[in-house]
């Protein structure tokens, strides 16, 4: 499997067979979207906010702000669900 980048005109896209991650830059912060359902998300911390039916660029139910260089480690959590959840789905799918 191999993971791509797409540089768009408002948002950069993180791939592997459809986007799993965008990435919304703006002034202060990036806005992340997960493409995956907000009740399949584990967020502990409460970072993530339920944007189904919530038009805007990017893909996915779940979003998530990042300002803050230390919470890195857990954004990457976040991300690494909708990866996850992306890979496991299409082993699923190949059977």
């Amino acid at each position: 499997m191999d993971l791509r980048i797409e540089y768009l005109k408002l948002y950069i896209a993180f791939k592997a067979e459809t986007n799993f991650l965008d990435v919304v830059p703006q002034s202060k912060q990036l806005r992340l979207s997960l493409n995956m359902s907000f009740k399949e998300i584990i967020d502990p911390k409460g970072l993530c906010k339920d944007v189904s039916g919530v038009g805007r660029w990017g893909n996915g139910d779940v979003e998530v702000r990042f300002s803050n260089i230390e919470d890195l480690p857990y954004i990457m959590s976040l991300v690494r669900q909708s990866f996850e959840r992306q890979m496991n789905y299409e082993i699923e799918t190949d059977k």
